[in-house]
């Protein structure tokens, strides 16, 4: 009753006129004396009792209903870690990504491929200096050819352009390699040295960076293949100095 105060005002309320009744001469069950006064007041006592009980079962009935159906909620929230940590992953993250689904396997990675990642090192870092998207298209996904593009089309309109020459790979560290659905992914910390300037196009003007002091870069890039293809690069993250 105490919680409840719907319930308490509505016992209250037959209580009260059953004994107004009593005070003014009606009798608790409306004007009948001796035993059938008795009587009354019992049928009354039994039917304010039938009354609450009922009352007590619907809110009660709804009160479990109303929990039952916040229970989704609570099932979305314990999930959300798992979303978190599937996009921590090198293959959730950076610049054109693959999301990954299902099962997947490690896959073993051969001198040679360690030979064609550091080799679309260079080719990739020429072809962007050279503005050249054709070669691009065949060393990346589309989705890393419209990053690129993106930013040779915001270079070239402000009046500069990037120029990289002289990449050298100074270390790499594979971090993980897996198959899944018939594609190979490889993901490798990359760092590399090399001399990186910007030019203004009108007249050649180095605006910033230096010809003769080589810099330094480090990078994870994230390679794909499908069954029998070339590596293309899928991703690049970088990291912070």
């Amino acid at each position: 009753m105490a919680r409840n105060p719907f319930l308490s005002g509505l016992m209250g309320g037959m209580l009260g006129a059953g004994l107004f009744g009593m005070m003014f001469g009606g009798g608790f069950a409306g004007g009948l004396g001796g035993g059938a006064g008795v009587l009354g007041l019992l049928l009354q006592v039994m039917l304010i009792g039938g009354v609450a009980y009922l009352a007590v079962k619907l809110f009660r009935g709804w009160s479990a209903a109303r929990a039952q159906s916040a229970g989704p909620a609570y099932a979305y929230a314990a999930a959300a870690p798992r979303i978190s940590e599937a996009m921590a992953r090198p293959d959730a993250g950076g610049m054109g990504g693959p999301a990954l689904v299902g099962s997947s396997a490690q896959l073993a990675i051969s001198a040679q491929d360690f030979g064609a990642f550091e080799a679309m090192l260079g080719e990739i870092q020429a072809a962007y200096s050279n503005g050249d998207l054709a070669r691009l298209r065949g060393l990346v996904t589309p989705e890393m050819l419209g990053y690129f593009s993106e930013e040779l089309s915001s270079n070239a309109s402000r009046g500069v352009e990037n120029k990289v020459a002289a990449v050298k790979l100074e270390q790499g560290d594979l971090s993980e390699a897996w198959s899944e659905a018939g594609v190979d992914y490889a993901t490798v910390a990359m760092r590399f040295s090399m001399i990186d300037v910007m030019r203004r196009i009108a007249d050649g003007q180095i605006v910033s960076g230096n010809e003769q002091i080589r810099t330094e870069a480090t990078e994870v890039w994230t390679f794909l293949r499908s069954r029998g293809g070339n590596w293309i690069l899928s991703a690049i993250q970088q990291t912070k100095p």
